[in-house]
């Protein structure tokens, strides 16, 4: 899976273009009214940390930076002025990007701010287990049997995944968080993906692959993007664990859906008065379709399902 990815072959490597934007929708290329949103969010983190001279942005699986473009054209520009904007990304830096945005391969340490994760833990490389042993999977898609699971992936099944069948050890996921967690000194870091919680794993997990807008057969081959649901209470656990020394100082992380998430930063699917049509037919078409967009961020069965995990670091708060 990691060759498949990040190899020099690899999916997000090469996807050259559009990027990944080419080949699935995410609720970044879903409509504006997402970075408008995250811009809210980090006002709030901006308020609650007092408004420091230095307000750091870590966008973490960015892409081609789409996210943090939107969110700078949202900002206020006092705001903007202050916000240092990271890509983290292992492709190549697009041209003709905004050149406030450093282009990194992984999230800077010591920030102060807002570090968000869209759509990046499913995406960090997995293990499959069946029955105790590792499912090993050829670039033709055949499975076979591999070794037995060491003691630290059945650890992490008996806690976290429990039971026969197959599963999806999300170990190096926890890690992944916990270590981006690690590098804000102060702040919130936001992980965003569908996912799933204990009591609620799906029986025969979620490894699938993507291209072109299509599901495909997930086959590590680099033509397709691989990718499996993510543990998200395990990762809160683990981004508990990494605040450190300042854990007493950091309320517990939580766990919020995209729609309720996003209702409380001010998305809203509500169809706009009739009333407004009459009085102007211009301004309640462009309210109809931001009323349109936002159904389609928050959707059961949808984008809205998709779970937020905002883990504070010496935050008062851990949500506005």
């Amino acid at each position: 899976m990691e060759t498949a990815l990040y190899g020099p072959d690899g999916f997000y490597v090469r996807a050259g273009g559009a990027g990944p934007a080419g080949h699935f929708r995410t609720s970044v290329h879903a409509s504006p009214l997402y970075a408008g949103a995250v811009a809210r969010l980090l006002l709030w983190v901006d308020e609650a940390l007092g408004r420091p001279d230095r307000l750091d942005l870590v966008d973490v699986g960015a892409g081609r930076a789409e996210l943090l473009t939107g969110v700078l054209a949202a900002l206020p520009a006092g705001v903007a002025a202050r916000v240092r904007p990271y890509a983290v990304e292992r492709a190549a830096r697009p041209e003709g990007l905004d050149g406030r945005i450093a282009w990194v391969p992984e999230p800077p340490s010591g920030t102060t701010g807002l570090l968000f994760a869209n759509e990046w833990l499913d995406n960090v490389p997995l293990d499959v287990a069946e029955d105790g042993r590792y499912v090993l999977v050829g670039e033709d898609g055949t499975e076979t049997a591999g070794g037995v699971l060491p003691e630290a992936d059945r650890v992490w099944l008996d806690r976290w995944w429990p039971g026969q069948g197959r599963a999806e050890i999300g170990r190096s996921r926890d890690e992944a968080w916990a270590a981006a967690v690690a590098t804000l000194s102060r702040g919130l870091a936001v992980a965003v993906d569908y996912a799933h919680l204990a009591g609620a794993r799906p029986e025969w997990g979620t490894l699938t692959g993507f291209r072109g807008g299509r599901e495909v057969p997930a086959v590590p081959d680099g033509s397709c993007d691989v990718t499996a649901h993510v543990a998200m209470d395990a990762c809160a656990a683990a981004g508990a664990c990494a605040t450190g020394d300042g854990a007493a100082d950091s309320p517990e992380p939580v766990l919020l859906t995209q729609r309720e998430a996003l209702a409380a930063l001010g998305v809203s699917g509500a169809r706009p008065p009739l009333a407004l049509a009459s009085a102007d037919p211009a301004a309640y078409v462009r309210a109809l379709a931001s009323a349109g967009e936002a159904a389609e961020l928050t959707a059961r069965g949808g984008l809205g399902d998709f779970l937020w995990l905002a883990q504070p670091v010496r935050l008062a708060a851990p949500w506005p």
